[in-house]
């Protein structure tokens, strides 16, 4: 009979803790993405290339992350040789390094989903914005091919203010206690810059169109692991 009683107590015991653990979450956690990367900056040819982060995360809540991210990779555009794509032999070739803070946050935040299968799913989706800045590192065609004694105006190296705005899709992947623990991220980042470093010209908007700030944008795929920092949420965080 004891055996029976210690069975039912261990059993009850083991769905109070699942119960419990349904509304923790860690609240650190590490991450790492690649992202497909393209400039809207002076020149009008812009290539695609990779860059890739790592992202130390603080979970406000399981649905506000605030990350500090290390982000590196290239931008390029234009051509020297083909002067279809820049007719006075522009091109540029950035390897860049960044230092972003942001916030994202997802539905799941403002909105009950607890029992809807329909708005546990929609839950995922997030916004989110940041602030930080990039450090540029620039190789560039500065004379004219039309005119070889004009130089393009522009530094090599620079550092700018950084503006990223978010949104995208967080799929969850639970433990035994319902808790989420690693997380798969794909978004899209729109990062605004404050200056003209990110393909290192300066030209003057009344010889060349230059009137919109220098920009790129990101197509990222991520994956976050959380761990240790223990804490409490309202709602049940799997909802079903």
């Amino acid at each position: 009979m004891k055996k029976y009683l210690l069975f039912i107590a261990l059993t009850l015991a083991f769905i109070n803790a699942k119960a419990q653990g349904s509304l923790n979450y860690a609240t650190y956690g590490i991450g790492v993405s690649a992202s497909l990367n393209k400039a809207y900056a002076d020149l009008k040819k812009q290539d695609s290339n990779k860059s890739y982060a790592v992202t130390f995360n603080y979970f406000f809540t399981p649905y506000v992350p605030i990350g500090l991210e290390f982000q590196f990779g290239k931008l390029s555009g234009g051509s020297n040789t083909d002067l279809k794509v820049d007719k006075d032999g522009r091109q540029y070739l950035n390897n860049y390094k960044a230092l972003i803070l942001h916030m994202d946050v997802q539905a799941g935040e403002l909105m009950d989903y607890q029992g809807s299968t329909i708005l546990n799913v929609l839950k995922n989706f997030y916004a989110g914005a940041g602030i930080g800045g990039i450090s540029n590192s620039v190789e560039t065609q500065r004379t004219s091919v039309l005119d070889p004694t004009y130089t393009f105006p522009g530094t090599n190296s620079s550092v700018n203010l950084i503006v990223p705005l978010r949104f995208g899709y967080e799929f969850k992947f639970y433990n035994a206690y319902d808790q989420p623990n690693i997380r798969l991220d794909i978004g899209y980042q729109h990062n605004l810059t404050f200056g003209e470093g990110l393909d290192g010209y300066a030209d003057p908007s009344t010889n060349f169109k230059n009137n919109a700030l220098d920009q790129y944008r990101q197509i990222t795929v991520g994956i976050k692991v959380n761990f240790g920092g223990q804490n409490s949420y309202d709602k049940e965080i799997r909802g079903y």
